[in-house]
């Protein structure tokens, strides 16, 4: 089973669970973000 739980906070990309297992990261800060923009930002934080 396929359920849109989101979108990326930073580029918008839809997130779904899938087979009960969230395809995205859930941050401390409680946003939602793709595997692909999650690894960007930890290489180069923009605080």
């Amino acid at each position: 089973m396929k359920e849109l739980v989101g979108h990326c906070i930073t580029c918008s990309k839809e997130i779904f669970c899938l087979e009960g297992f969230f395809n995205g990261v859930l941050a401390d800060d409680r946003k939602m973000y793709c595997y692909e923009c999650y690894e960007s930002n930890k290489k180069s934080p923009q605080e």
